[in-house]
């Protein structure tokens, strides 16, 4: 045999090596083939794309979470499903990630994702392996709006372009007790740009980092803010709890706006270190959730004294041993509660539709034995109420701006953000000059002029009236401030809980008539806001609030959960119900 054909037989593949070729090439194929059709919705309904015809929450339902339906579930309900082995907090997490990929083009709520969310669910994981659950929120994943800062992978920048890029100095206060309570930082929550402080005509939950948030009840209306992300994060099942921040009703407005538990504590009950200021005299961080109990373990994640905030000093003494959630109770508790309902100072001036099914919940809360006294006014409400609704600058509207909110708050804020711009790295912003100077060199995008951008109709003014004053603490300043805690504090809500003599438990006020926070805010007060009911004809919600002294969060806690369990129990319609997702393929911006 040549040595030509024995080279041609030896290099010639034989049938069982062209064969397994064959089977390999067969196997990759269809391997292939299966991982890009595994790649393929071939179900898209109803829970990737909303189903023409559908309504209300058919529109956008929630997947089960390992067989367990976690669309409105408590936190106690949740952990008790990771106790049972039925999902980790891994995939708990990946779970709420799917239901946030599934809304998120729709309600916008989600600004900045953590890319460390995940090790994190995995340590906390490992640690629940080894005996060790910290507590209620181990393993619970949540949101913390845009000026909350975090010491991570993302940026803090209340929603605006000029601190992109900016590197704060550590975690703020309150994020430092939720990574030590064991909560799993998801993300930062879109708000409204600077918590509202830039514009005075401008579009809630709209800032030019962020985008527009939509409220998933009705997308064409107001969605309530400015802490407006976390509370719809929280409606629309996206985490269990959030966390925002008020100066004047943006805790509040929001939670009230979409359904579900906000809990505005005491000024100084919470660090605002770490927190983009508007006003120290005014500041809080409260808490979002689905239920009172849910807010309330935020509450008691985050409360406490701390050395960067003077102001929590003075919580020493007033607050509870082993916490808040204690408190919680159902609604025997209302038996012997006594309730002021300030009618001429707030209720008159609110819908009268909602008024009249409001009313039926107050006639449900007394029935299980509470009293509720009609006319138990703030004394100066003529002077301090405006009548056409939110107005923290009504002093100056009457002619006396040394009895106006808005006053110091202008000076507040200047001072108060240059102080906090001082600590951060990265940036040349400096102060608020250097703040409306970018907003004038990059007008497309963050609007500094009036109507280039018609989410800031009036472009900066707000800056700009803060700028004005230079941060001087003057004569009419200091008139403002004594004058706004005097009217809302002893002569305001202290006063109407003392009705003849006798102490009330707390105040029952309609909130979406905005001067019911105000005047809290001014007072440096709490307020715990219930879902009530849903407006008929425009879908949205609304609620009813509990108002107290200084400190008095244990009772506010007490009687929300008390009035909350009534209505659970007693089928009334007028309490929180899944979001209606009316007008979901509008997209008008900005949202009047």
């Amino acid at each position: 045999m040549g040595s030509d054909l024995l080279d041609k037989l030896f290099t010639m593949p034989s049938v069982a090596s062209q064969f397994l070729a064959l089977t390999v090439g067969g196997l990759a194929a269809l391997s292939s083939a299966s991982f890009l059709s595994s790649q393929l919705d071939l179900d898209p309904y109803p829970y990737d794309f909303p189903v023409l015809g559908a309504n209300g929450s058919d529109l956008f339902p929630m997947r089960l979470c390992n067989g367990f339906k976690l669309e409105e579930a408590s936190i106690d309900d949740i952990q008790a499903q990771i106790e049972a082995g039925t999902f980790t907090g891994v995939q708990l997490l990946q779970c709420y990630l799917e239901r946030i990929y599934q809304v998120q083009p729709y309600v916008n709520s989600v600004l900045q994702f953590n890319p460390d969310a995940m090790a994190i669910a995995e340590a906390l994981d490992k640690e629940r392996e080894q005996g060790i659950v910290r507590g209620p929120l181990h393993s619970i994943p949540f949101l913390v709006k845009d000026n909350i800062g975090s010491k991570d992978k993302m940026e803090t920048t209340a929603g605006s372009w000029a601190l992109v890029g900016s590197v704060i100095p550590r975690d703020s206060h309150v994020v430092h007790l939720l990574r030590k309570a064991g909560a799993v930082l998801l993300g930062h929550a879109t708000l409204s740009e600077w918590a509202d402080m830039r514009s005075n005509d401008y579009s809630e939950g709209y800032s030019g980092r962020g985008g527009q948030a939509r409220n998933p009840y009705n997308f064409t209306v107001n969605p309530g803010g400015s802490s407006t992300g976390s509370a719809v994060s929280v409606t629309s099942n996206q985490v269990p709890f959030a966390l925002g921040t008020e100066t004047d009703g943006s805790v509040i407005n929001p939670a009230e706006r979409n359904n579900i538990v906000g809990i505005k504590p005491t000024v100084g009950l919470t660090s605002r270190a770490g927190v983009i200021p508007e006003t120290l005299h005014q500041d809080s961080v409260g808490c979002f959730g689905k239920t009172v109990r849910d807010a309330v373990y935020c509450l008691d994640a985050i409360y406490g004294v701390d050395s960067l905030d003077n102001y929590t000093l003075a919580q020493e003494g007033n607050t509870p041993d082993g916490g808040y959630a204690q408190f919680l109770t159902n609604q025997s508790a209302l038996e012997g509660a006594v309730f002021g309902l300030p009618w001429l100072s707030f209720w008159q001036y609110n819908d009268a539709e909602q008024n009249a099914q409001l009313m039926e919940l107050l006639e449900l809360i007394e029935s299980a034995g509470a009293t509720i006294i009609n006319g138990t006014e703030l004394p100066h409400y003529k002077e301090i109420v405006d009548p056409a609704g939110w107005n923290w600058d009504y002093g100056t509207t009457r002619g006396y701006p040394n009895e106006s909110e808005y006053t110091y708050v202008k000076v507040d804020f200047y001072n108060d953000i240059a102080q906090y711009l001082s600590y951060l790295n990265n940036t040349k912003m400096r102060s608020l000059e250097d703040i409306v100077q970018y907003n004038y060199d990059n007008a497309g995008s963050e609007g500094g002029y009036p109507g280039v951008m018609p989410a800031f109709a009036s472009g900066q003014d707000g800056f700009l009236a803060s700028l004005a004053t230079k941060g001087i603490r003057n004569e009419t300043y200091w008139q403002a401030l004594e004058f706004c805690r005097h009217t809302s504090r002893e002569e305001g809500i202290d006063a109407a809980l003392r009705y003849k003599g006798q102490n009330l438990t707390a105040l029952l006020t309609p909130p979406d008539f905005g001067p019911t926070y105000e005047i809290a805010a001014q007072a440096g007060y709490p307020v715990v806001s219930l879902p009530a009911g849903i407006n008929k004809a425009s879908k949205m919600p609304y609620g009813l609030s509990l108002m107290g002294t200084a400190w008095s969060e244990t009772t506010l806690i007490k009687y929300a959960s008390a009035i909350e369990d009534l209505q659970l129990s007693s089928g009334t319609p007028w309490q929180r119900s899944l979001a209606t997702w009316s007008g979901y393929m509008d997209r008008n911006i900005p949202v009047n």
